[in-house]
């Protein structure tokens, strides 16, 4: 599903206008990378939780010239599902049958 999916989506159950639920969406995506730029987590209860991870400093090797490289500690985001909404996943969702 694409964000513009996920947008009509929203504007058809809700009744708002495509542009007003776009600009929400993109709104609180932007309020959600901000806090992250700045070192916050963002949770979100029932959802799952928006947060930053250290990274420590780590050797590893760059194959084509056979030398190791030093990689600084660094952060990533990561977003961590909800325990209620990793539930409702496994439960809803049946492995399916795949067709040779």
């Amino acid at each position: 599903m694409t964000k513009a999916e996920v947008i009509a989506e929203i504007s058809d159950k809700t009744g708002l206008e495509k542009v007003d639920v776009q600009e929400t969406v993109e709104a609180f995506f932007k309020v959600v990378k901000n806090n992250m730029i700045g070192g916050e987590n963002v949770y979100i209860r029932g959802f799952g939780s928006f947060v930053v991870k250290k990274r420590a400093k780590k050797t590893a090797r760059n194959i084509s010239k056979n030398t190791a490289i030093i990689i600084p500690e660094h952060f990533v985001p990561s977003f961590k599902p909800a325990k209620v909404f990793v539930e409702k996943v496994k439960s809803n969702n049946k492995p399916s049958k795949k067709k040779k």
